[in-house]
């Protein structure tokens, strides 16, 4: 049993479970009924989301000074307690059960479901990559 972190829309891995988007907004021109027959997710949890504000702040600086500034405001908002005890869920979930949490970003170095990743994995989650 254990958690994988995805990007959503890619085919699902054997045996991946639920997947869970942590993503701000539902996929775009995607009928409801579609987003699990089409591999988004199971089930919308934007409360591990970035704020709005947050992606608004990074948009268009690819610099690492900028990567550090939003992986600090995130790390900020998911210590908030809504977050932190969903986080907590999860950490104990992928001890017991397959599922996936995931976000639309290609790049994953660049993405919060890489710090998500980390956070997870300081709660003692159980990881696949």
């Amino acid at each position: 049993m254990a958690l994988r972190i995805v990007r959503l829309g890619t085919p699902r891995a054997p045996s991946e479970g639920p997947r869970l988007g942590t993503v701000r907004r539902p996929p775009r021109g995607v009928r409801k009924a579609d987003y699990a027959r089409r591999d988004f997710y199971d089930a919308w949890l934007p409360d591990l989301a970035p704020s709005a504000a947050l992606v608004r702040s990074v948009l268009g600086q690819p610099s690492d000074a900028s990567w550090r500034r939003f992986e600090k405001r995130y790390r900020a908002e998911m210590a908030r307690p809504g977050p932190a005890r969903l986080l907590e869920v999860l950490a104990l979930l992928s001890r017991s059960a397959n599922f996936s949490v995931g976000c639309y970003c290609e790049n994953e170095a660049r993405c919060h479901r890489s710090i998500l990743r980390r956070l997870l994995a300081e709660r003692g989650a159980k990881l696949l990559r």
